[in-house]
């Protein structure tokens, strides 16, 4: 298995120098860097096509998106190129199925690449910014609207962007034949005021989808309907312990491949909390928060196998593995794998993949 880092070079304090490859190999799991990859600034998100051919990541403060090769033995990068965003800060990006379009959140809106059978990237096809007033927060929000992720549902028949500018997660459905956007109806649910939504995750039953907020530190469930494209709200809980009363902001979401389990990364707090998931209503109760052992926990992935999951302490520059128990969810400290510079994102791939 590989491992694809992204980072930031340039923003204060960061010193990740490009995109790191790892080998992740044995029983045990031992992370070996194979590559180190010179890039356009921060790197920051990371997404691997179906078929495991490419490799795209998304810039923020250079407005860019670029594209890479993948060697299928030896899981190595060569860059193909580089197109602008047209937007100022370029969070998140993801991939059709169809492995023909690109999909960026790319600051203040979102754009759509088609992408060419080299894997290179042309120009966007279409770009819109949503609708929607500013939440209350003058330096996140002042700006309006801020999709912080794009990802399709299980289906792949929608696109949903959790939008920390203007407090809401709007839904699209993707043209395939023109690479354009299509505004769902209704086309958004609106999130609570100040709660900064920032990412989603889907429940593995296909009717039931976490939203963690950043700004007010909460995680919010939805009922999803795939046949009508639309989140009914359920519940909203605090990401941090009662007991918690510093300054926190939360980063990621994840469910367990059992869907017993929803996680959420805490930066501040610099922990992971784990949800149990009620089987009847989809409604979370909280199991516990464990230490990621660094500071600022941007980022977490379960590794395909889901024994493991892997966090990117941004702050300590450093990979921390968690070992999941497969029954409860429990997490537990499983020793640091990597030293790297100002970790953002987190991707796997396999070597020999068509």
């Amino acid at each position: 298995m590989f491992a694809y880092i992204g980072c930031y070079t340039d923003r204060p304090g960061a010193c990740g120098k490009g995109i790191s490859v790892y080998e992740v190999a044995g029983p045990e799991r031992a992370w070996t860097l194979l590559q180190l990859l010179d890039t356009p600034p921060n790197p920051g998100c990371l997404a691997i096509d179906a078929r495991q051919a490419f490799l795209y990541a998304c810039h923020g403060d250079i407005a860019a998106v670029s594209a890479y090769r993948i060697d299928r033995h030896t899981g190595k990068l060569s860059f193909l190129n580089l197109q602008p965003t047209g937007g100022d800060n370029a969070p998140h990006l993801t991939i059709d199925a169809a492995g023909r379009h690109l999909i960026v959140a790319h600051g203040p809106g979102i754009a759509v690449f088609p992408i060419s059978p080299d894997g290179s990237l042309v120009p966007y096809s279409a770009a819109m910014v949503p609708p929607g007033t500013p939440g209350p927060y003058r330096r996140e929000q002042a700006h309006g609207a801020h999709p912080h992720q794009v990802v399709f549902d299980p289906s792949g028949n929608f696109l949903v962007a959790p939008d920390k500018g203007v407090d809401s997660v709007h839904v699209y459905r993707l043209d395939g034949a023109t690479g354009k956007l299509v505004p769902h109806h209704p086309p958004a649910v609106k999130c609570r005021y100040g709660a900064g939504p920032r990412h989603i995750a889907f429940h593995p039953g296909g009717a039931l989808a976490y939203v963690v907020n950043e700004l007010d530190s909460t995680i919010a469930t939805y009922r999803w309907d795939a046949r009508h494209g639309t989140l009914e709200p359920l519940q909203i809980l605090p990401s941090t312990p009662a007991t918690f009363t510093g300054d926190n902001t939360a980063s990621e979401v994840a469910v367990a491949r059992s869907g017993r389990s929803v996680y959420v990364s805490n930066r501040g707090h610099d922990s992971i909390a784990t949800f149990s998931v009620n089987e009847a209503s989809g409604t979370l109760s909280p199991a516990g928060w464990v230490s990621t052992n660094g500071r600022t926990p941007r980022f977490f992935a379960l590794e395909p196998g889901n024994d493991l999951m892997y966090v990117a302490n941004e702050a300590s520059n450093s990979i921390v593995a968690l070992r999941v128990d497969q029954v409860t969810g429990e997490l537990t400290f499983a020793g640091q794998v990597a030293d790297t510079g100002t970790p953002t994102c987190i991707v796997f791939g396999h070597d020999g993949w068509v």
